[in-house]
């Protein structure tokens, strides 16, 4: 798989039926290995090494319902009031982040309602602050790391 734009994290894989699986610690499951999903996982290291926030409080690839269409978010951080503190749309590598990304992550915090969204092809990563009064968005260099989130809360 492509070398992405994160520090270098360790992942459990293994084949099967002729397909490269890996373990995806909030699923608690092998996963088939796909660009996306490579992207996906790193996000998820991410999110606990370097920023902290517990394994409990990351969900991966839930079905949500906007304007009665089913979709699916990548990954999401909730507070530990249960709130959503974080959205990510993750793409595979060879996906320019376009505005049609961000229209997606935007459209699916209508219903999220978070305060935070990042998007990432693993390459180029976007973090922004939501201003959900405004409807508009804040592009920042980073995410808050969990124990800043407390510290405020």
């Amino acid at each position: 798989m492509q070398k992405l734009n994160f520090p270098d994290y360790s992942f459990r894989f293994k084949n099967s039926e002729n397909n490269l699986l890996v373990f995806d610690e909030i699923r608690k499951k092998f996963v088939v290995l796909t660009p996306e999903e490579w992207v996906r996982i790193h996000v998820v290291q991410f999110l606990m090494v370097d920023k902290n926030y517990p394994k409990s409080l990351i969900n991966v690839e839930k079905v949500i319902k906007i304007n009665g269409l089913t979709k699916r978010y990548d990954v999401v951080v909730f507070q530990p009031n249960g709130t959503v503190f974080l959205v990510v749309e993750c793409k595979q590598p060879n996906v320019a982040i376009s505005q049609t990304v961000f229209d997606q992550i935007a459209r699916y915090n209508l219903t999220l309602k978070a305060n935070y969204l990042m998007v990432t092809n693993g390459l180029n990563h976007y973090f922004c602050q939501m201003d959900l009064e405004k409807e508009s968005y804040l592009f920042l260099k980073d995410i808050p790391s969990y124990n800043a989130i407390t510290k405020s809360s």
